[in-house]
């Protein structure tokens, strides 16, 4: 990894592309921190520190921080990943939107896009007009009324919109997937904390801890085989073997040759547990907005707000825990399937290989073949999505210490799937650069 940084320093155009992204990035990361008009910080502050171990604490994980801060910021590209899922499920429902997805070619590309970004910007406006009323009578606003809401909502949807253009120009012009660029940056921009929070287990008050170093030891080397595991599973693949018949064209001979096709274990990276998450919150956010009256209570709103947080905090019980992962890891399965087979369809490839005189061994063209290719990934995806979905759902039912590490195997499992595409996105405009430059001289 070091060493195609390094390669990809020295190619100029390829450097432009990681400074370019580098500034989007610090962009984000000061937009966290300027908090929306009408604010009064000190009772905000106050206010965040009482609601510690709630919701707040969860997407805090993803927004890094700026939710804590009411910055406008604070809604992070959810409501855009919320969006995305929405449309992808009406595709599956709506003939003529499916039809433009699997056919409009580029110009259904753009115009499923428009309706993406114009469905985050009405869930932005949903959501920071819920926000606004949840706070509202908490007191951490300057003069609250019809004027000073207004500012707010449209800081909060102007910041959507704000993260929604960094990420298509992170993408288009920068580095690696823009929108999962901005969840790692958020979510790695915690990293701080949660070294200071081991500190503080290892030396407290009385001196050095032994319990506290053990622990600290525990958690650390748990993050490591969490993390090799990860690599492990990005990185495995099922090759499958694809010959080619010889062709007379002529009196040259083509074909002949042996290839694979490489199909991953984890065909859908960490998008099936971003989309699990953003479907795990949207219950309790809306509860908190709508109906915050009704929390703790005894009633059905407050029973599913307390199903909903019990990804971020331990005090809801172990009963909401239990049925939070099994819905969590349901979704994870749930999604994972969805989204391998709408970017891998096997009766496509099957036919490809068909028109190219290609053939599996031991497989007949056609059907076979198709049937072939599903039996395959179907397995290699049942695999990944329950992988997928034990490293998401372990530390919530391993709160074996004092540090919050609520979300912790999902930070994981996004922070990892992250980094190991943006590098192989890197090598891959590394091998580009430098075949065009071959072909040049």
């Amino acid at each position: 990894m070091f060493k195609t940084i390094k390669n990809a320093l020295k190619t100029p155009e390829v450097r432009k592309r990681l400074i370019y992204t580098l500034v989007l990035i610090i962009i984000f990361r000061l937009g966290c921190y300027i908090t929306v008009p009408g604010v009064d910080t000190i009772a905000l502050e106050e206010q965040m520190q009482s609601a510690t171990g709630t919701l707040v604490g969860l997407i805090n994980t993803i927004s890094g921080g700026a939710f804590s801060k009411l910055s406008i910021f604070s809604m992070t590209i959810t409501p855009y990943i919320t969006a995305s899922i929405v449309i992808q499920l009406l595709g599956m429902i709506i003939p003529s939107l499916e039809k433009l997805m699997k056919e409009g070619g580029e110009v259904g590309k753009q115009k499923i896009n428009k309706y993406t970004k114009l469905l985050t910007l009405v869930l932005a406006l949903v959501e920071g007009l819920g926000i606004y009323i949840s706070y509202r009578s908490s007191q951490i606003f300057i003069n609250p009324g019809f004027i000073t809401g207004a500012i707010i909502v449209l800081s909060f949807i102007t910041g959507t919109a704000i993260l929604m253009w960094l990420g298509e120009q992170i993408t288009n012009k920068g580095i690696g997937n823009g929108i999962s660029i901005i969840i790692f940056i958020g979510i790695i921009s915690r990293l701080p904390s949660g070294v200071i929070a081991l500190w503080r287990l290892i030396v407290t008050d009385g001196g050095i801890s032994t319990a506290g170093i053990v622990t600290a030891l525990a958690i650390i080397v748990g993050a490591i085989i969490l993390v090799s595991g990860v690599v492990f599973v990005q990185q495995a693949e099922r090759r499958v073997p694809v010959q080619y018949a010889k062709k007379v064209v002529g009196r040259k001979m083509y074909g002949g040759q042996n290839t694979h096709i490489p199909l991953k274990l984890a065909m859908a990276g960490v998008m099936p547990v971003i989309f699990a998450s953003s479907f795990m919150t949207f219950p309790a956010m809306m509860i908190q907005i709508f109906a915050s009256n009704k929390i703790g209570g005894s009633g059905f709103l407050a029973g599913l707000y307390k199903f909903s947080i019990a990804t971020s905090t331990s005090s809801v019980g172990w009963g909401y825990s239990l049925a939070n992962a099994i819905v969590y890891l349901l979704l994870i399965v749930g999604f994972t399937f969805f989204y391998t087979y709408a970017t891998f369809n096997p009766a496509e490839v099957a036919t490809n290989i068909k028109q190219n005189g290609g053939f599996i061994p031991g497989i007949r063209a056609g059907k076979p073949t198709t049937d072939y290719l599903s039996s395959i990934l179907g397995k290699l995806t049942w695999f990944g999505a329950v992988f997928l979905s034990i490293i998401a759902i372990l530390p919530m039912l391993m709160r074996f210490s004092s540090i919050d590490i609520s979300f912790g195997g999902t930070s994981i499992l996004i922070v990892v799937g992250v980094a190991l595409e943006t590098v192989q996105q890197l090598e891959s405009q590394l091998v580009m650069r430098h075949y065009k430059g071959f072909l040049e001289k």
